[in-house]
Parts: C-alpha cells; structure tokens; sequence
C-alpha cells in the first residue's frame, strides 16, 4: 500500500537503502536518490511516495526540488515485484502531490537502459527534456598541477551574489533563492577575484560535486581540472571512497575534463518533462 511521507525515519532509510541495492544488483548503474536530501527532509511537506507489503518496500519515490519551480522525480521498485502497477501508482501520486503546490514544470529522471521507466514516462505524456551521464572516479584523481595563485574556499554570505551569477552563467534560467547559502558552497579564487563555484558534499564513503562552475573567461586554462582535483583529494581524505557528478550529454568540453581526471560513466539518464495536470 501507498504511504505519503513527510520526512523519512531511520527505519525508512534502511528500508529505501536496502531496496536501492536490491535494484541496482539486479539492474547495474546507479539510482539517482539524493540520499543527502533523503536524510535531511524538512518534514513539513511530503516529499517521498512508498509503497509497502508489510514491512518490506517493495516501491519508492522522492520529490526533489532542487531548482524550483521546477521539480525531479526519481523513484525504484523492487525487481521481483515488478509488472504489478507500482511504478505507476508511485509516480501518479507523485504528480498529484506537485499539481496540488502547483509546480509548473516535472521531470521524471529515468534510467536510459530502462524500457519500463521510458515507457511509463511516455504513457505520461512524458517528452524528453535533456540526458546527463552519471560519473565516478574510485580511488585517487590523475594527477594534475596545482595554479599557486588559485584558491578554494567555503563561500561566505558575501559571495552570494556572485555565486548566483556564476550559476546563471554556467547553467542559464534564475537558480534557487538559497543557492550560495548552501554550507557545502566553495568557492574559487584566483588572484583574488571569484572565478567560480561548486558544492562539495560528502555522504558517509560517498562524495558529491554539484553546480560546477568557471567563469566562461577563465575556462581552457586547467583551472576547472585543478579545482576538481583538489576537491577530489579533500572529499578522498575526508574518507570518501568514491566521488560522484553528472554532465549534459552534449557537454563534451566538460566530459573530456572529468574523465582525464579518471572519471568514469556508470549509466546514462533521460530527464522527461511530464505535464502536471
């Protein structure tokens, strides 16, 4: 049966952690989860659609609005349970939770390999926005020199104005009210003037870069690949044993860089954009 959940328990985490290993061994890849956001939900609203049989999940579905208005669906179900309409009892539940706050634009982020999660997203109306490619580098980044007059901070509450405006230069549209407010914001220097931005956030053995930017005039002079590097290296002796981003498809200037550092693709993802009725 459905459960709308503000907020997820520790029992529910373990419940999502379990069913997300049980998808990926059967299917490979990766799942985009967002278990940073999973473990810090505000609780005030739903975000997370489950489906249970007893005490086993058999069905999930976060709701993520990491650059509002418009909002990510990502969601699994449990392999052996599949073909009985989970997946679309999730998602449509899902759609009705973003009709009712009246968000105006879903995608719904769907496994390329993934003939039932393409074809739910179709039957849905669903057309395809745009793909990104999921990445990991395992073990330490290649080697790269380090500009002396580069440098990487925690962004202050000063810095958000230009955070923004890097943001809206490297991924176009307005970014969220609270981009630059983020603890996990850095910010790159070089000879005193910001530059750039990213966020670095390290989950238990596993890190993330999101929003990673350089300024147009200062991109083609390696600085995006030692800025990478040194996050690298900070989240590894942080005790992270695996970093991870993602890139545009047609991004091949960003693709190049990422993987010359060591990076590797672990699955493509479709973003379909669903209309909210």
């Amino acid at each position: 049966m459905i459960n709308l959940s503000a907020g997820l328990s520790p029992a529910a985490l373990s419940a999502i952690g379990d069913l997300e290993r049980r998808v990926v061994a059967a299917d490979g890849g990766r799942l985009k989860l967002e278990w940073n956001a999973l473990r810090h939900r505000s609780g005030q609203d739903v975000e997370d659609v489950l489906w249970w049989d007893g005490e086993r999940l058999l069905g999930f579905l976060g709701i993520y609005a990491h650059s509002a208005p418009t909002i990510e669906l990502a969601g699994m179900v449990d392999p052996a349970a599949r073909r009985r309409g989970i997946g679309a009892a999730l998602l449509d539940a899902g759609l009705r939770l973003c009709q009712q706050r009246e968000h105006a634009s879903v995608l719904l982020v769907v496994p390329r390999k993934s003939v039932s999660g393409r074809t739910l997203a179709q039957r849905r109306d669903g057309s395809l926005d745009h793909s990104e490619h999921a990445l990991q580098l395992l073990g330490d980044p290649v080697e790269v020199p380090a500009d002396p007059r580069v440098t990487v901070r925690t962004a202050s509450p000063v810095d958000q104005p230009a955070v923004r405006e890097l943001l809206r230069l490297g991924f176009g549209g307005e970014p969220p009210e609270a981009a630059g407010r983020d603890p996990n914001t850095l910010v790159v220097e070089r000879g005193g003037q910001l530059i750039g931005t990213a966020r670095l956030i390290r989950e238990g053995d596993r890190a993330g870069v999101y929003g990673f930017v350089i300024h147009p005039d200062h991109q083609g002079r390696g600085i995006g690949r030692d800025v990478l590097h040194r996050m690298c290296r900070t989240a590894l002796a942080g005790g992270a044993t695996a970093v991870d981003l993602e890139v545009a498809t047609d991004n091949d200037r960003a693709l190049n860089l990422y993987t010359s550092l060591g990076f590797r693709q672990v699955i493509t993802e479709d973003y379909y954009a669903l209309p909210v009725r």
